[in-house]
């Protein structure tokens, strides 16, 4: 496994790549992050454990879509068993994906922790859902630096997660190194990953914007279906943006002799 540093315009043809593999297969892809997303928030129901189960789980999603699009990419249709890619490869492949789990969990609510001592938990509750954004809540001083802090200490922790589950999956590498080599990987090629972000932002923005106006004539006409509308283009969405990591890491990294890694569920 060696990195590649690829171009700045590399990030948006990682997004048209992302967008038009989903189209591929729009239903099986949207349908495998919806139960990704259902399932995580079953296990967070789990009394004490549960949300941090759920928390171990995202690093399992992730891969489930990296391999659900590579899959998709070559023509294969993506089953829902996907979801359970990283428990059937390999006793080694499991324990270093369980492993690679605990740690994000415990990352994140380490952050979620170093917020709370400013705020006394607001951030955190907000964030997990736990409590409603309010205005009063927003202009809080004490809040907003909460907030800065778990986002200036979300990103390197995402840079390090952001490779690491494709890299145990395809290339063994065990959890510790996956999250180094995840973490290089980005830095080095950050312009690419800059402009994979924006370009993602302004693709959010212009779809945002088209369907806040569908939405707004339809919810003269129907009303209850208004809002289920946005419910399904969000999902939609955030699956395409799934769909997409997987050609960040084919072209972060290739084989020992120079080759593009040959992606597929196994």
């Amino acid at each position: 496994m060696k990195l590649q540093i690829v171009p700045a315009r590399t990030g948006v043809q990682w997004v048209k790549l992302g967008v038009q593999t989903f189209w591929r297969q729009p239903m099986a892809l949207a349908a495998l992050f919806f139960l990704a997303i259902a399932g995580m928030s079953l296990v967070s129901l789990v009394p004490l454990i549960g949300p941090a189960l759920a928390l171990a789980l995202l690093p399992c999603t992730s891969l489930a879509m990296m391999v659900a699009a590579a899959e998709a990419t070559q023509g294969r249709f993506p089953t829902p068993t996907l979801l359970l890619v990283a428990f059937r490869t390999g006793r080694q492949r499991l324990r270093a994906m369980v492993t690679l789990g605990l740690l994000y969990a415990v990352a994140f609510l380490a952050i979620m922790g170093l917020s709370a001592l400013i705020d006394g938990g607001t951030f955190a509750e907000v964030y997990l859902g736990g409590e409603t954004m309010t205005r009063e809540i927003a202009e809080d001083p004490e809040f907003q630096a909460a907030m800065w802090l778990s986002m200036a200490l979300y990103i390197p922790l995402s840079l390090a997660f952001w490779h690491a589950p494709g890299l145990i999956h395809w290339h063994g590498i065990p959890p510790v190194k996956a999250l180094f080599f995840s973490f290089v990987a980005c830095l080095r090629n950050w312009g690419a990953y800059l402009v994979f972000g924006l370009a993602w932002m302004v693709f959010f923005l212009a779809c945002g914007m088209v369907l806040a106006l569908v939405t707004g004539i339809l919810a003269s006409l129907i009303g209850s279906i208004a809002g289920g509308i946005m419910v399904g283009a969000a999902m939609m969405l955030a699956a395409m943006f799934f769909t997409s990591v997987v050609f960040t890491f084919r072209d972060s990294f290739s084989a020992p002799d120079g080759r593009e890694p040959e992606l597929s569920g196994d």
